[in-house]
């Protein structure tokens, strides 16, 4: 499956973007911009996201939609960069193609089962009635009850078509029938990943926690784990100078 990207910068080495669940390319636009003074960026739109197509969610799938991207632009070799369900992507990658990843950042996930509420809020989202009309104002009052945050909330609603006849505008079934994929990590044999990583968490998510260090080493022996005080699980948006900072130092250190 060949993805939407946006594209930045020019440089000899090329680093990708994955966005989280319910996210966009865009989302990220931030760390892109930041990297693409010094390297050529693509940020995607993972399958069921954004401008990209629909079809099953598993992590193989959308791995092999980023390299089949990736080989119809002509990019060998690449850094990733990945936050949330686009960390678990990127940490696919690293293990099926390492020949491919130079260099993986993770951003506030872990390869292990990660819910924290979103079966549930899928369960909602599920059985949401649109009304004949809706405008901006209107569908983040529809979506906050239900997410109980408005950020969440004007996450979810870039994700829906708004005026006349409003609807999702991903694959939201795909989404909602596979969301235990999504919230889960396959049970991998396979060699682990020997090339530099960094896993980047909110010091206040509970998305990595101590227990996952050592299944993060099994995979990725070489794995720094830092973390941003205060900041969340949407650390990137947070703390953007300090996630910024973190990734340019990782991104441009000897290999």
């Amino acid at each position: 499956m060949k993805l939407n990207v946006i594209e930045r910068g020019e440089g000899p080495e090329t680093v990708v973007f994955l966005h989280g669940l319910f996210g966009r390319a865009r989302n990220l636009g931030v760390l892109q911009r930041g990297a693409a003074a010094t390297f050529r960026t693509l940020a995607l739109d993972l399958r069921n996201h954004g401008h990209s197509p629909h079809g099953p969610a598993s992590y193989a799938l959308m791995a092999q939609d980023v390299l089949e991207t990736l080989d119809d632009l002509g990019i060998g070799r690449f850094a990733v960069v990945g936050h949330s369900m686009g960390g678990k992507v990127a940490m696919m990658l690293a293990l099926a193609a390492p020949e491919r990843v130079t260099k993986l950042l993770v951003a506030d996930i872990a390869p292990a089962r990660t819910g924290h509420g979103h079966r549930e809020m899928i369960s909602k989202l599920d059985t949401l009635t649109f009304p004949a009309s809706l405008e901006r104002r209107e569908g983040l009052d529809l979506l906050e009850p239900i997410t109980g945050s408005r950020p969440v909330a004007e996450l979810l609603l870039q994700n829906i078509r708004l005026g006349d006849s409003p609807g999702w505008s991903i694959g939201f079934d795909d989404l909602s029938r596979d969301i235990h994929e999504i919230e889960s990590w396959p049970d991998l044999q396979i060699a682990p990943y020997e090339g530099p990583v960094l896993f980047l968490r909110g010091g206040a998510s509970p998305y990595v926690r101590p227990e996952h260090h050592d299944p993060i080493r099994a995979l990725f022996p070489q794995a720094l784990i830092h973390s941003l005080p205060d900041a969340g699980h949407w650390l990137h948006v947070e703390q953007p100078r300090a996630f910024l900072k973190e990734m340019m130092e990782f991104l441009q250190a000897p290999a």
